[in-house]
Protein backbone atom coordinates (compact mmCIF):
# COMPACT_ATOMS: atom_id res chain seq x y z
CA UNK A 1 0.00 0.00 0.00
CA UNK A 2 1.00 3.49 -0.95
CA UNK A 3 0.96 6.20 2.23
CA UNK A 4 1.25 9.49 2.54
CA UNK A 5 1.64 11.39 5.60
CA UNK A 6 1.53 15.31 6.58
CA UNK A 7 4.82 16.24 8.71
CA UNK A 8 3.98 19.14 10.40
CA UNK A 9 4.94 21.59 13.52
CA UNK A 10 4.01 20.17 16.52
CA UNK A 11 2.13 17.03 15.64
CA UNK A 12 4.74 15.08 13.70
CA UNK A 13 6.21 12.88 16.01
CA UNK A 14 2.57 11.18 16.91
CA UNK A 15 2.37 10.65 12.68
CA UNK A 16 5.68 9.01 12.58
CA UNK A 17 4.77 6.86 15.29
CA UNK A 18 1.59 6.15 13.86
CA UNK A 19 3.67 4.85 10.81
CA UNK A 20 5.72 2.63 12.80
CA UNK A 21 2.77 0.89 14.62
CA UNK A 22 0.39 0.31 11.32
CA UNK A 23 2.29 0.95 8.11
CA UNK A 24 5.46 -1.32 8.72
CA UNK A 25 5.40 -2.88 4.98
CA UNK A 26 3.95 0.00 3.46
CA UNK A 27 5.45 2.20 0.65
CA UNK A 28 5.79 6.10 2.88
CA UNK A 29 6.39 9.14 1.77
CA UNK A 30 6.73 11.71 4.08
CA UNK A 31 5.93 15.35 3.13
CA UNK A 32 6.09 18.77 4.59
CA UNK A 33 4.59 22.29 3.16
CA UNK A 34 7.19 25.43 3.27
CA UNK A 35 4.32 27.71 3.31
CA UNK A 36 5.79 30.94 4.27
CA UNK A 37 2.59 32.19 5.98
CA UNK A 38 2.66 29.38 7.50
CA UNK A 39 5.73 30.84 9.67
CA UNK A 40 4.74 34.70 9.83
CA UNK A 41 2.72 35.78 12.91
CA UNK A 42 -0.57 36.56 12.50
CA UNK A 43 -1.42 40.33 11.30
CA UNK A 44 2.28 40.05 9.53
CA UNK A 45 1.24 39.82 5.41
CA UNK A 46 -0.40 43.34 6.21
CA UNK A 47 0.53 46.53 7.14
CA UNK A 48 -0.36 48.99 10.00
CA UNK A 49 -2.53 46.94 12.48
CA UNK A 50 -3.74 44.12 10.17
CA UNK A 51 -4.85 46.67 7.71
CA UNK A 52 -4.15 47.30 4.22
CA UNK A 53 -3.28 45.07 1.04
CA UNK A 54 -1.57 41.82 1.64
CA UNK A 55 2.04 41.65 1.18
CA UNK A 56 3.80 38.92 -0.67
CA UNK A 57 6.19 37.09 2.37
CA UNK A 58 9.65 38.07 2.26
CA UNK A 59 12.51 36.09 0.74
CA UNK A 60 13.65 35.66 4.63
CA UNK A 61 10.48 34.44 5.55
CA UNK A 62 10.25 31.50 2.55
CA UNK A 63 13.78 30.63 3.57
CA UNK A 64 12.58 30.13 7.33
CA UNK A 65 9.55 28.22 5.91
CA UNK A 66 11.70 26.10 3.85
CA UNK A 67 14.58 25.24 6.45
CA UNK A 68 11.65 24.55 9.11
CA UNK A 69 10.07 22.07 6.24
CA UNK A 70 13.41 20.33 5.65
CA UNK A 71 14.19 19.65 9.21
CA UNK A 72 11.02 18.27 9.91
CA UNK A 73 11.63 16.04 7.38
CA UNK A 74 14.82 15.03 8.45
CA UNK A 75 13.82 14.52 11.92
CA UNK A 76 11.04 12.42 10.86
CA UNK A 77 13.10 9.93 8.68
CA UNK A 78 15.56 9.58 11.69
CA UNK A 79 12.69 8.57 13.94
CA UNK A 80 10.89 6.37 11.55
CA UNK A 81 13.88 4.34 11.08
CA UNK A 82 13.21 2.83 7.64
CA UNK A 83 13.46 4.06 4.52
CA UNK A 84 11.47 6.75 2.74
CA UNK A 85 10.45 9.09 0.52
CA UNK A 86 10.70 12.76 0.76
CA UNK A 87 8.37 15.74 -0.84
CA UNK A 88 9.35 19.52 0.39
CA UNK A 89 6.09 21.27 -0.40
CA UNK A 90 5.75 24.40 -1.59
CA UNK A 91 2.44 26.71 -2.30
CA UNK A 92 -0.18 26.55 0.66
CA UNK A 93 -0.27 24.22 2.81
CA UNK A 94 -3.75 22.39 2.12
CA UNK A 95 -3.65 22.21 -1.13
CA UNK A 96 -0.03 21.27 -1.88
CA UNK A 97 -0.62 18.33 0.76
CA UNK A 98 -3.45 17.30 -1.60
CA UNK A 99 -1.74 17.18 -4.58
CA UNK A 100 0.95 15.25 -2.65
CA UNK A 101 -1.65 12.73 -1.81
CA UNK A 102 -2.82 12.11 -5.21
CA UNK A 103 -1.72 8.59 -6.03
CA UNK A 104 -1.73 7.57 -2.22
CA UNK A 105 -3.87 4.65 -0.91
CA UNK A 106 -3.75 5.76 2.11
CA UNK A 107 -3.17 9.38 4.08
CA UNK A 108 -1.75 9.70 7.96
CA UNK A 109 -2.29 13.06 9.45
CA UNK A 110 -2.73 14.45 12.98
CA UNK A 111 -5.39 17.06 14.40
CA UNK A 112 -3.79 20.56 14.01
CA UNK A 113 -6.14 22.78 16.26
CA UNK A 114 -7.35 22.97 19.63
CA UNK A 115 -6.28 19.15 20.96
CA UNK A 116 -7.54 20.21 24.31
CA UNK A 117 -11.35 18.65 23.76
CA UNK A 118 -13.13 16.93 21.24
CA UNK A 119 -15.04 18.50 18.59
CA UNK A 120 -14.96 20.00 15.63
CA UNK A 121 -12.37 22.54 16.74
CA UNK A 122 -9.62 20.20 17.35
CA UNK A 123 -9.16 20.42 12.97
CA UNK A 124 -7.15 23.41 11.98
CA UNK A 125 -8.25 24.81 8.39
CA UNK A 126 -5.27 23.43 6.83
CA UNK A 127 -6.32 19.73 8.11
CA UNK A 128 -9.72 20.41 7.54
CA UNK A 129 -9.12 21.07 3.77
CA UNK A 130 -7.23 18.35 3.49
CA UNK A 131 -9.64 15.83 5.25
CA UNK A 132 -12.75 17.46 2.88
CA UNK A 133 -10.63 16.96 -0.42
CA UNK A 134 -8.10 14.36 0.05
CA UNK A 135 -8.36 11.84 -2.88
CA UNK A 136 -7.67 8.64 -0.75
CA UNK A 137 -8.33 6.90 2.61
CA UNK A 138 -7.62 9.50 5.60
CA UNK A 139 -6.01 8.11 9.07
CA UNK A 140 -6.48 11.29 11.26
CA UNK A 141 -4.64 10.66 14.65
CA UNK A 142 -4.47 12.20 17.93
CA UNK A 143 -1.08 13.68 18.75
CA UNK A 144 -1.74 13.41 22.32
CA UNK A 145 -3.53 11.96 24.76
CA UNK A 146 -7.12 11.87 23.68
CA UNK A 147 -9.48 14.14 25.38
CA UNK A 148 -12.49 12.78 27.98
CA UNK A 149 -16.24 12.29 26.50
CA UNK A 150 -17.40 15.10 28.72
CA UNK A 151 -15.45 17.90 26.68
CA UNK A 152 -17.21 17.07 23.95
CA UNK A 153 -19.00 21.21 23.63
CA UNK A 154 -22.57 21.17 23.77
CA UNK A 155 -24.95 21.66 21.10
CA UNK A 156 -25.71 25.21 19.97
CA UNK A 157 -29.03 26.43 21.67
CA UNK A 158 -31.20 26.61 18.63
CA UNK A 159 -30.20 22.41 18.09
CA UNK A 160 -30.89 21.17 22.17
CA UNK A 161 -33.62 19.03 22.80
CA UNK A 162 -36.46 20.90 24.47
CA UNK A 163 -37.27 19.23 28.22
CA UNK A 164 -40.53 16.81 27.19
CA UNK A 165 -43.46 18.88 28.03
CA UNK A 166 -46.16 17.77 30.30
CA UNK A 167 -49.23 16.37 29.41
CA UNK A 168 -52.28 18.71 29.03
CA UNK A 169 -54.21 15.49 29.66
CA UNK A 170 -52.76 15.38 33.01
CA UNK A 171 -51.52 11.76 34.51
CA UNK A 172 -53.54 8.90 33.23
CA UNK A 173 -56.88 7.63 35.04
CA UNK A 174 -56.02 4.33 36.77
CA UNK A 175 -57.40 1.30 35.70
CA UNK A 176 -59.42 -1.18 37.21
CA UNK A 177 -57.79 -3.22 39.85
CA UNK A 178 -56.04 -6.68 38.93
CA UNK A 179 -58.16 -9.49 39.62
CA UNK A 180 -57.50 -10.26 43.78
CA UNK A 181 -56.32 -7.29 44.60
CA UNK A 182 -58.67 -4.75 46.48
CA UNK A 183 -60.20 -1.86 45.08
CA UNK A 184 -58.61 1.62 46.01
CA UNK A 185 -60.42 3.62 43.46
Amino acid sequence: MRVTAWIAPGTWPAVVDALRDHHGDDEISLVAAADPTEVMPPGMDRSLMGRGRRRRPSGETTRMATEQAESLLRRATVRLGREAATALLTGRTERAVIEAADGADWFVMARDGDRSRLGPRSLGRAARFIIDHAPCTVELIWPEETPELDTIPPPPPNLQSPPNPPDPQGPPAPGPPAPGAPDRR
